[in-house]
Formats: C-alpha cells, sequence, structure tokens
C-alpha cells in the first residue's frame, strides 16, 4: 500500500511537471503549444551535448538549455504562431509540424532510432546517485527530487503569477484578453512571455524527470499526450485542475499497473480522456460552455 502512496505521488508531481508550461500557455494565449513535447527533448539533448562533447559543467548546462528553450518558444510565437493567432486548427497543425520537425531531426541523428535500430543512449546524470527507505519502500533520490521540484515550481508559479507586475498581467489576459487590452496590456507580448516561460518548464521537466531515463524522440510524444490529457482533464487554461487531473491521472495509473499490469496505464489515460469529454467536455476545473450551453 506504501508502494502505491509514494510513487503513485511521484508520478502524480511527474505529470503535474509535464503539464504546468502546456497549461500556462493555453491559459494565458489560448494557444495550443504542440510543440511542448519537442522542446521537453530539446532541453533533455541540449543539457547532454553541453555535459559530454563540450564538457560544461552540469548547472550550467542546464541554465543554458533552459535559456535556449525559452528564446526558442518566444521564435516559435514571433516567427509562426502570431500569424495564425485566433486560427484554432492552424495554430495546432503550425506547432504540432514545428514539434514534429525537431523531434524526427533528433530522430535522425539516432535518438530513438528507428525501426530496429537503436542509436546511442542519451542519458542525464541524477542530481544525487542513491536510494533511501521511506515507510518500507526503497526509493531513489531522483524521485524525491521530482516531488520537490514540482512542488517549488507549483508554487514558484503562483507566486509569481499573483505578485510579480509580468505575472499578475498574464492573469488579466487569461480572465479577459478585451479588458486587458483597453488598459494597455499587449496581448502579443503576453503570448510571448508565456510561450518563453512555457518553453522554459517544458525544459525544467525535462531535466528533473529525465534522469530516470533516457532522452528518445519518443519521450517527446509521450510528453505531448501526457501534457493534452491532463490539461484536458483539468480543463483546458485552469492551473488548478491541471494540477488535480495530475493527481487524479498519477495514481490512477499507478493502481491500475498495480493491479492489471504496465499496459493498462495507457488504457486508464486514454479512458479518462474520453470519459471527461462526454460528460464533462469542461473539464474537472475548466470554464468553457458545456454543450448544452452551446447549443
Amino acid at each position: 500500500m506504501m508502494d502505491i502512496l509514494i510513487y503513485g505521488a511521484v508520478n502524480s508531481v511527474q505529470l503535474a511537471l509535464i503539464a504546468v508550461g502546456f497549461t500556462l500557455v493555453y491559459g494565458v494565449s489560448r494557444l495550443p503549444n504542440f510543440a511542448h513535447g519537442a522542446l521537453y527533448v530539446f532541453v533533455g539533448f541540449s543539457t547532454w551535448s553541453l555535459v559530454n562533447s563540450f564538457k560544461v559543467a552540469y548547472p550550467l548546462a542546464i541554465l543554458i538549455s533552459l535559456c535556449a528553450s525559452s528564446i526558442l518558444g518566444a521564435v516559435i510565437y514571433r516567427v509562426v504562431l502570431i500569424r495564425l493567432r485566433g486560427l484554432a486548427t492552424s495554430e495546432i497543425i503550425a506547432s504540432f509540424a514545428v514539434g514534429l520537425i525537431i523531434l524526427e531531426g533528433f530522430r535522425l541523428q539516432g535518438i530513438g532510432g528507428f525501426k530496429g535500430f537503436i542509436g546511442p543512449f542519451y542519458v542525464l546524470p541524477s542530481f544525487v546517485d542513491a536510494k533511501i527507505r521511506l515507510a518500507g519502500v526503497l526509493i531513489d533520490f531522483q524521485r524525491i527530487f521530482v516531488i520537490a521540484g514540482g512542488l517549488v515550481v507549483v508554487a514558484a508559479l503562483w507566486v509569481f503569477t499573483h505578485y510579480t507586475k509580468i505575472g499578475l498581467s498574464l492573469r488579466a489576459i487569461a480572465q479577459d484578453e478585451q479588458a486587458a487590452m483597453m488598459l494597455g496590456i499587449d496581448s502579443d507580448r503576453a503570448a510571448v512571455i508565456a510561450l518563453s516561460i512555457g518553453s522554459a518548464l517544458a525544459g525544467l521537466a525535462a531535466v528533473i524527470i529525465l534522469p530516470l531515463g533516457n532522452v528518445t524522440a519518443e519521450a517527446g510524444y509521450k510528453v505531448l499526450i501526457d501534457a493534452l490529457a491532463v490539461c484536458i482533464i483539468g480543463g483546458l487554461g485552469s492551473w488548478a485542475g491541471g494540477v488535480l487531473a495530475s493527481f487524479v491521472l498519477g495514481f490512477a495509473m499507478i493502481i491500475s499497473d498495480a493491479l492489471f499490469g504496465a499496459l493498462w496505464k495507457s488504457v486508464v489515460l486514454v479512458g479518462a480522456i474520453i470519459l471527461i469529454l462526454i460528460f464533462r467536455p469542461s473539464g474537472l476545473l475548466g470554464k468553457q460552455k458545456e454543450l448544452e450551453e452551446r447549443v
């Protein structure tokens, strides 16, 4: 029972870390950033490259990669998405195309490999290579860092959006874009800031989570699916809903894994999305109109 509680908490916070950047971007600018998973892999690979190919110190490599990811997010908006603002389908296609180019470019370098071929392994080092026993359950320190890092990120984001001028302007745009623009807040500038921060958050999730596995192109697609699942179930644009959905999904996946096997984790993920879309399309804490209100 204790192992389900501990690993369920780890899995839940991991999902929250993955989804918080996507939720921030959509909540502020209503842009579905489908390049989210590609930015996650970009930071993982760039950090690995800086450490192993250029012999940069690990903390500095992480900082450089996060800055590069943030800049890349801003460039994606300024070069591509700004021209498609308000065209939801085009935004999805364009951002996914950018992500596809990045991920498949990495695949050509052997990250994830082609059918049957597995390229070299790209593994980020753990922050602390040790294990500890909690309530009789053996757990490595990296998973403890996942929990600690997730809590710090969520708390820091809350403080940023409630007590800084930039954060308050982002909240204003998220709550009522037209009214915020009348007060002099630039919608495009807010979207650039949101994309930059969201991209950095995707990268931060990568450097915390990827030491538990390998850096692969497939990880980008999985992260995008996980982020979408959390946001849809929690309610698109709802940060609190995203955190709540992370814990609901995280524990449900661990329990299904313990009872029925690892394959059921994907069934739970997809099944939860289908059920929430049928019975509550706006998500657990979302504010989009329900079907009966739209027709």
